[in-house]
């Protein structure tokens, strides 16, 4: 589904658009090895991610560094790999000039930028009005002027402004403000720049009523910016579409095995092995503002007419921990297996694994 997934984007995507995973999404090793013999460059959030992508075949050049907070061991090492760092902040930037001088080696580095607008529809914003991501869209020259004799390889500009996004045309609109911006802080800065990363954002369905993405729309809008906005203003800058969430969460599944099933005054619980403490989001407490149930099946009975409107819960000791609220289910027995979809990513990095102690679950790539 990986494969097939990447395949198609690149069916869509201008072709000289490079596709970036984001490590995050899902960490897992052997999900980031299969990835990088399909994409061409990772980004990673923390220096144990960093470790992740430079075990990979994708060389330290192709892989980024993104994120408030990076300490100076983190960007030491960032700078001794090879890796681009994208600052997020004048702190961060006078960090990484350091790290450069002590360990003669000229940083690799972009600037991410907190656009001065919102993207709507986004599950959730990363960008517009006050932010702990990237440097404010106002402040972006004067910092680059303080830079300006610094001994930085300064590649160009990232920007992010929201996840998790089902709607083609707010993207698109959103593409061109960023490349709007983006150009314009371009122009300010007077050098070539060589890296322009538009971000993403895109969806996936998680819900009953929710639409697929269409990215045919958001592949032709950003063939439209490349071909009559970036190359005449920005003829050698590599173009990178960031992407984590819609290449690998529709290829996942959890899997847990029922331990009792009781009735409590008149309704049926299902109490599972697993829990929040393994799929945090299907719970409904990563970002949902209104819980909603992930699409929910009985992997041993998956061809059973019969349904009876039941409860997930986990083992854990919270009411938080709920993976399908009154939803509909074949006659659910102790030992059979209830499979969550749409589970590949943020899910076991994304949860809260030490949370009373029960066993880590493994994960398999299949």
């Amino acid at each position: 589904m990986i494969t097939t997934r990447v395949a198609y984007l690149r069916s869509v995507l201008p072709k000289d658009v490079r596709l970036s995973y984001a490590v995050k999404a899902n960490p897992m090793p052997a999900i980031v090895q299969h990835l990088s013999g399909l994409v061409d460059s990772l980004d990673v959030a923390s220096a144990f991610e960093m470790k992740t992508a430079l075990d990979t075949v994708v060389p330290a050049s192709s892989i980024s560094f993104a994120g408030p907070g990076k300490t100076s061991a983190e960007l030491t090492q960032a700078v001794a790999a090879g890796v681009t760092i994208e600052m997020e902040s004048e702190t961060e930037a006078l960090r990484i000039i350091e790290a450069g001088n002590r360990l003669g080696i000229r940083p690799r580095v972009a600037l991410r930028v907190n656009p001065n607008f919102q993207v709507k529809g986004s599950g959730m914003k990363m960008g517009g009005g006050p932010h702990q991501f990237g440097v404010d869209a106002e402040a972006v020259p004067p910092l680059l002027g303080k830079l300006a004799n610094a001994d930085l390889d300064f590649l160009g500009f990232h920007v992010f402004a929201g996840s998790q996004n089902l709607h083609s045309d707010i993207l698109c609109e959103a593409l061109s403000r960023n490349v709007e911006l983006l150009l314009e802080l371009s122009g300010s800065y007077g050098q070539s720049v060589r890296y322009l990363n538009l971000g993403g954002g895109f969806g996936i369905p998680y819900f009953e009523k929710d639409n697929a993405l269409d990215i045919l729309p958001v592949g032709a809008r950003l063939n439209e910016l490349i071909e009559n906005a970036i190359r005449p203003s920005l003829p050698d800058a590599k173009v990178t579409i960031e992407l984590g969430r819609y290449l690998v969460g529709e290829s996942g599944v959890y899997v847990t095995k029922v331990v009792d099933r009781k009735v409590s005054r008149g309704r049926t619980y299902l109490v599972v092995d697993g829990g929040l403490h393994h799929q945090l989001a299907a719970s409904g407490n990563f970002g949902q503002v209104i819980r909603r149930n992930y699409p929910i099946a009985i992997g041993n009975k998956m061809n059973r007419p019969e349904r009876e409107t039941v409860s997930v819960v986990g083992c854990l000791c919270t009411p938080l921990d709920l993976l399908g609220d009154n939803v509909c289910l074949p006659p659910t027995d102790v030992g059979d297996l209830v499979v969550i979809f749409q589970a590949g990513a943020y899910g076991l990095t994304a949860s809260p694994t030490s949370f009373l102690g029960h066993p880590t679950p493994p994960e398999v790539l299949v």
